[in-house]
């Protein structure tokens, strides 16, 4: 079915994060760390002014830990961290990560500086080794809120796939319930026309000959949109054209129709076959049983964004007809509106003056 009227087509699911996406994302969460870690060193220390050194030691030596964790944990475990055995490896890794990510701090941020770094042989104080041990538990809170938060992000996804195949599933029933719809409308207004055309045949050849002619008229601009999911406002028009040129033949001068549609509607979009049960309504609750017949106006208007239908005969009116309700015309076209659209569109049958019944249908206008 075409998206203008019903989509069944799935909305295309969300690529998997690529391995650098997912390691620039959580390097992302580093940063966040390190200025955590400066601000809270700079106020333990009580020199406020130190901060911006501590921005660069920290922010540093956070992206490059998280770095060698995070690159591990992608490339031997990339799904959710679920056993044991992989938190103790991974914590392993952020205990070698950690004393390598601080000295490897202290050297390129104290060059950059200009603050003498010491060496690897002055390095093992008690101060440092803190911050590195701080270093490690900053790493393994780190990893833990990084695998939270893609277990998160892949439930997420989950309920999202979950989702597209559900709506995916009611589409498609949708679309059956549609075509059956449909299926209901044409044998019927066919039946009847070929009921009529047998009797004529043996009281009146000539007329049933003409009758056959404006059928196959018909059929020849119905059968290809009644096999599609949309049509436009001009086929439809012209459909209900030769329908009418059909029960004209059938009821002689007690018939009269005009048909108004503007240009600027042409193209507009709509279920196909959606006039036809209510026109042949119009025909035998309104017109066929009374005596002098009438006139059958189908016009059409576009105003706030809705498509407004209109089919207006000077037939009986309501409750006046031997036939009795709409039939199964009425009943279908609502159930296909309500359906494609719900409730946006819908069917409004009220009393015409002086005489009469309009029937007004409303959906969204969408063109082409």
């Amino acid at each position: 079915m075409t998206s203008s009227i019903l989509s069944l087509a799935p909305a295309p699911a969300a690529p998997p994060d690529s391995f650098g996406a997912r390691l620039l994302r959580d390097l992302r969460m580093a940063v966040v760390f390190g200025v955590l870690a400066a601000v809270i060193i700079t106020l333990v220390v009580g020199r406020p002014e130190t901060l911006y050194e501590q921005l660069a030691y920290s922010c540093f030596i956070s992206v490059l830990g998280f770095a060698i964790v995070d690159t591990a944990r992608l490339l031997f475990w990339p799904g959710p961290l679920q056993e044991r055995r992989q938190w103790l490896a991974l914590a392993g890794v952020a205990a070698l990560a950690a004393p390598l990510a601080h000295f490897s701090g202290v050297q390129v941020i104290g060059r950059l500086l200009e603050h003498n770094p010491p060496d690897l042989a002055g390095y093992a104080t008690l101060p440092r080794l803190s911050l590195a041990a701080l270093t490690f538990l900053l790493l393994c809170a780190g990893m833990v809120l990084a695998a939270h938060r893609e277990g998160l992000r892949r439930a997420e996804q989950e309920h999202h796939a979950a989702r597209l195949r559900a709506e995916t599933v009611e589409r498609q029933a949708l679309q059956a319930q549609l075509r059956l719809l449909q299926a209901q409308i044409e044998p019927h207004m066919l039946f009847n026309t070929l009921a009529n055309l047998q009797g004529l045949i043996a009281i009146d050849p000539d007329r049933a000959n003409t009758m056959l002619d404006q059928l196959i008229q018909y059929l020849r601009a119905t059968l290809g949109a009644a096999r599609s999911e949309s049509t436009t406002l001009a086929d439809e028009f012209a459909a209900m054209d030769a329908y009418l040129g059909l029960m004209q033949v059938r009821m002689g001068e007690r018939l009269s129709y005009r048909l108004e549609l503007p240009p600027a509607l042409r193209a507009a979009k709509l279920p196909p076959m959606l006039l036809q049960p209510l026109v042949e309504n119009a025909i035998v609750h309104g017109l066929e049983p009374k005596i002098e017949g009438g006139e059958v106006r189908i016009s059409a208007e576009a105003r706030d964004g809705l498509l407004d239908l209109r089919i207006l005969d000077t037939g009986l009116g309501l409750g006046h007809s031997s036939h009795g309700g709409g039939g199964v015309g009425v009943a279908t076209t609502r159930e296909r509106l309500r359906v494609l659209y719900g409730e946006r569109a819908g069917v409004l049958i009220t009393p015409a003056q002086p005489q009469g019944t309009l029937v007004r249908l409303t959906l969204p206008l969408e063109t082409a």
